[in-house]
């Protein structure tokens, strides 16, 4: 899966930047979840994330526990954008290629 937040304000970065530190973290220790990568650009109030899971429930487990679940929620108003695209890929195709996740987010975005 990859995703893509832009936010609002510039003020709303430090704060979103912390709890993707925290959420990366929490990712890395989650059952199902294979690997996961983060850009942030700060100045542009942007970050994408990439990151490949055993399955779906998976991904719905830990948007359900914290800190994930309490970021979400503390966020939702300063974000301008959200996308989110899924798609399947073999074991043996990791890691992803972060300029094929760019694509699919313009194209779920578009």
């Amino acid at each position: 899966m990859a995703s893509r937040f832009e936010l609002q304000r510039l003020r709303d970065v430090p704060r979103f930047l912390l709890d993707s530190v925290r959420i990366r973290r929490q990712v890395l220790h989650a059952n199902g979840a294979l690997g996961v990568s983060l850009i942030a650009h700060p100045l542009r109030r942007q970050f994408l994330t990439l990151s490949a899971w055993s399955d779906r429930p998976a991904v719905n487990e830990l948007v359900r526990t914290e800190p994930h679940r309490s970021a979400m929620q503390r966020h939702r108003r300063a974000m301008t954008e959200a996308t989110f695209t899924f798609w399947d890929v073999d074991q043996a195709d990791l890691p992803i290629d972060w300029d094929d996740a760019r694509r699919r987010l313009d194209a779920d975005h578009a």
